[in-house]
């Protein structure tokens, strides 16, 4: 038998928090409204642990499962571990193919790579981010031969075009990757992705595919809102999206700074009881 709740997977940046990191006070609400009425309400983002749990807190939930570093660590609910979450599910490659393919075309970006515990290592500039606080910095060739959930690289002085130029002629194998709205990307395990992340969870709460309702801005947030589509749910893109986001949505919310994401979280309803083995609580 299948839970009548609702699974509610959220990105963070551009969909929950502002450039400023700012959540407007109608996303709040409608999640405490969400999380009172018995749905399942997740993050699922590009963010490393260290970075979503801050997130969690703020927004007052506590679901049984986050998905970070785009589907690459799965965090479970554990009273006992740090933060209050663990690592489930953690996908890895080894990024030196790619690192090396990379550097032939982008002499002057900055790398860093995100392993399995959630450190940071990393090389070069970062103007967006402060791996700093949270990280290691060490030399490019450091950032080899050594298993990670994700690459991060960032070239600060490229426009958009051209940092995709010449990511497209680097010729990446066995890898996903998906380019940000400045000359930023995210490089996951080949074949994982938000989207993949979700299913196993959804599999795992035993909630229906129909019964899947996922909010997203970005182009890592393309495979998840496809997923989503597919089997029947909400897949919401916000109108601040870039094209191939909106293309990938089965629904348009507004955007960001209009309350997108609130005024659409304020159209689902209450959940039903849960039925079944599921609960978690």
């Amino acid at each position: 038998m299948t839970d009548e709740r609702m699974l509610i997977a959220l990105d963070i940046d551009g969909t929950i928090l502002d450039s400023d990191g700012e959540i407007p006070d109608l996303t709040m609400r409608q999640v405490d409204r969400l999380r009172r009425a018995g749905h399942e309400v997740m993050l699922a983002t590009g963010r490393g642990p260290a970075d979503t749990l801050p997130i969690r807190e703020r927004l007052g939930i506590e679901p049984r499962f986050l998905v970070t570093a785009n589907g690459a660590n799965t965090l479970e609910r554990d009273g006992s571990a740090e933060g209050g979450y663990r690592s489930l599910w953690v996908e890895t490659f080894d990024p030196t193919d790619t690192l090396l393919r990379l550097r032939g075309v982008l002499a002057d970006a900055a790398y860093a790579v995100e392993g399995a515990d959630g450190v940071f290592r990393y090389s070069g500039r970062f103007p967006e981010v402060a791996f700093e606080a949270q990280g290691l910095e060490v030399t490019f060739d450091e950032l080899l031969h050594a298993d990670v959930t994700r690459l991060v690289v960032v070239a600060p002085d490229q426009t958009l075009e051209e940092f995709l130029k010449q990511v497209e002629g680097a010729g990446l194998h066995s890898v996903s990757y998906s380019v940000g709205w400045t000359a930023w990307l995210d490089i996951a395990p080949d074949g994982v992705n938000k989207g993949t992340a979700l299913e196993r969870v959804r599999r795992e709460l035993g909630i229906a595919p129909e019964r899947v309702l996922v909010a997203g801005d970005g182009r890592n947030d393309i495979e998840m809102l496809e997923w989503a589509a597919a089997g029947g749910g909400r897949a919401i893109a916000m109108g601040n999206a870039p094209q191939e986001v909106l293309d990938a949505g089965n629904e348009l919310a507004g955007d960001f700074f209009h309350d997108g994401l609130g005024k659409a979280l304020a159209t689902v309803e209450g959940a039903a009881p849960r039925i079944g083995p599921h609960s978690d609580h």
